[in-house]
Parts: structure tokens; sequence; C-alpha cells
């Protein structure tokens, strides 16, 4: 899914709001491990943190890019560099993806990024969580011995690698991407993570396109988007 011009860098239907209600969407979601007060709430700590996230997340969406009738016409192309591009809206999106990964309640141990966008934040998101981040990386790229999984593109094969002992056995993974389109890159991802005897614990992107159906693919694992947008 990050490879060159997939189906998004995302896309979503025309008219798109930037600034709708800031969500999250959550599949399979573990439950929450944070302590209640005596009157059932959320601890102040927990409220705080997701009125943080709600806000930040209105921020991120008001930064996102829409180009229409890209890369086809019918197509509105919503491009995510701009996150990247101002210092202040980057240290948003790390901040807002931390907030997203600590609301689960699983701490993980590792973080795994797709070739190539997950690399855009998936070693600064690992050293704000003190986790170690592992690069999953197409056939080829990587050196030593590797382990390999394979998923279907519109026009054929691929092959993702990992390194043999980049994971140690039982660490709790979280992998990462920019989007999920139609899930095959991830579900690879997973697979090789588990091959490792990993704990995949998760999937977190920062964009989805729901109508290609692509959690379909991730087994019932724990899968997050961070900004939700039309489409």
């Amino acid at each position: 899914m990050s490879s060159t011009a997939d189906p998004a860098q995302t896309l979503a239907s025309p008219g798109h709001d930037q600034t709708q209600a800031p969500t999250s969407s959550t599949t399979a979601a573990t439950a929450s491990t944070a302590p209640h007060d005596a009157s059932g709430g959320q601890p102040a700590a927990a409220a705080a943190a997701a009125a943080e996230l709600a806000s930040t997340k209105i921020k991120l969406l008001g930064a996102l890019k829409t180009f229409p009738d890209f890369p086809i016409p019918g197509i509105s192309f919503i491009d995510i560099l701009p996150l990247f591009q101002d210092p202040v809206i980057h240290l948003a999106l790390l901040r807002a993806l931390e907030l997203q990964v600590l609301e689960s309640g699983v701490k993980p141990d590792v973080i795994v990024g797709l070739d190539a966008r997950g690399f855009l934040f998936g070693p600064s998101l690992a050293l704000r969580l003190n986790a170690s981040f592992v690069p999953v990386r197409k056939r080829g790229k990587l050196p030593g011995p590797c382990v390999t999984a394979s998923f279907e593109k519109e026009y054929g094969t691929d092959y993702f690698q990992m390194q043999v002992g980049a994971i140690e056995r039982g660490q709790n993974v979280l992998v990462v991407d920019d989007i999920i389109a139609t899930g095959g890159s991830a579900a690879a991802a997973g697979t090789l993570v588990k091959e490792l005897r990993g704990n995949l614990v998760g999937y977190l992107f920062i964009l989805e396109i729901p109508f290609l159906h692509g959690r379909n693919k991730l087994d019932g694992v724990s899968t997050t988007t961070l900004l939700e947008t039309d489409g």
C-alpha cells in the first residue's frame, strides 16, 4: 500500500469535508486496562488524553490536501504529505499516533513499518513509545537471512521481507503504514511477524479506503485508522 501510485495516498468521494468529526476506526479492539474512578468514569488523565487526541485530529484533518480527478476522473485524492511539511503539524501527527496507541492499552515492543511510507513516521513513533523499529521491505532490499511473504497486487504478485532476528519471540508488535487499501501488503507484514514468533497486537494506519474492505484480510487483528474521511 505504500508502493508507488497505489490507490491512495489516499482517496475520498467528491465534496469531502476536511474538518469532519475527529474519530478513529478500530476493529477487534482490546478492552481498556485503565482503572476507573469511583463514579465509573475515565480517570482524569485518560479523559485529558482523549480530549487532546480529538483536538489534534481536527488539526490534522485540516492539514490534508485534496486533489479532484486524480489519478483518474471521479476520484478525489487526499494527499498526506502536508502532514510532514510543517514541523508543528508533523509533531502533532506523532503525538496523535502515540495517544492512539496508548489508548489501546497495549504497549508495543516493536513498531513494524511497511515499505515505503511506513518509514515516514514509524521510526519516530517507535522512539516516542520506547520501542524498536523494524522495516518490512520489498524482496531483495535487505541483507542477510530473511523471511518472505507474498501478496497480490493489481498486476501480479509482490513479496515482502523481514530480517531474521529483527523480532524476538513473544515481543508485542504493532504494524504501521500510511493507508490501508486492499489490505494485502499489511496482511503480508503480519504473516512475517508471526513467522518470527512475534505477538501481533494490531495494525495502525493514518487513513483508510473503506470500500476496498482491506480489514477483511487482517484476520480480526485490532485495526485502527487515525483519521476518518468520507469515501
